[in-house]
């Protein structure tokens, strides 16, 4: 008999995508529900569209979402370096949860937060790590009874990541107090840059760069602050600015 498991291939036709606060990928965070003030919509499209397919959803608090990592690279390689290890081990790739996979394929565990059937079908999420335009492939309700395994080995990232303080010039104050969402706004900028979006290889030292992460529809600008070693050497991220995103850079 033929096996022809080998050579077969399959094709995935989005069933929607998502509009969320996060305009590109920098600074998104590395795993959903890590920044719980992160708003996003999960738009089905036709002929998906259809309020029954979504019928009894709503009895659910959480979706495993599928989805592609449409800006990351058609190519792979068998050995990636998460930023969890610092950007310089390496590990399998089926070993870690990169984006740069053979087939582009991710899966996040985000909170639903009411169902909208008005016009076409639309999920608000709550806590979404997936960049605007995502495209999704599918959605499952989540079991805690069966998918919950407060005890297995998690290998190199045992737990959340630490957090690192943030601070807010008083620039950065004056443009999130001239907003109607800016208390949602400061929330959503603490709980990003407290994740340290930064490249893993400038992490160390001094630097005097400014960064910059998207979101919603500003520009954050940002720069790491070394307290000095008798404040036991810590590092804060200081916003510096809140820029609006213009035409050019949306």
């Amino acid at each position: 008999m033929h096996d022809c498991s080998d050579s077969a291939s399959f094709a995935l036709t989005p069933i929607g995508h998502i509009i969320s606060d996060y305009p590109d990928k920098f600074g998104v965070p590395r795993q959903p529900g890590l920044a719980p003030a992160a708003n996003a919509r999960l738009v089905l499209t036709e002929p998906f569209d259809d309020p029954l397919t979504v019928r009894g959803l709503e009895d659910f608090s959480h979706l495993w979402v599928t989805f592609i990592f449409h800006q990351s690279p058609t190519r792979w390689t068998p050995l990636v370096r998460p930023p969890r290890l610092g950007g310089n081990r390496k590990v399998g790739v089926f070993a870690s949860r990169s984006t740069h996979r053979p087939n582009r394929l991710g899966l996040s565990l985000i909170e639903l937060s009411h169902i909208d059937t008005r016009q076409g079908v639309s999920l608000h999420l709550a806590g979404c790590d997936l960049v605007s335009g995502t495209p999704v492939v599918d959605i499952k309700p989540y079991l805690p009874w069966a998918e919950a395994k407060p005890d297995a080995r998690a290998g190199f990232a045992p737990c959340a990541p630490s957090l690192l303080p943030v601070s807010f010039s008083q620039e950065a104050q004056a443009s999130l107090a001239a907003r109607a969402d800016g208390a949602s706004l400061h929330a959503l900028i603490e709980q990003v840059l407290g994740q340290d979006p930064r490249p893993a290889y400038q992490r160390e030292g001094q630097s005097e760069r400014v960064y910059g992460v998207r979101l919603r529809d500003v520009d954050v600008k940002f720069q790491a602050v070394q307290t000095t070693p008798l404040e036991n050497d810590t590092t804060t991220l200081k916003v510096v600015a809140i820029d609006p995103l213009t035409n050019e850079t949306r």
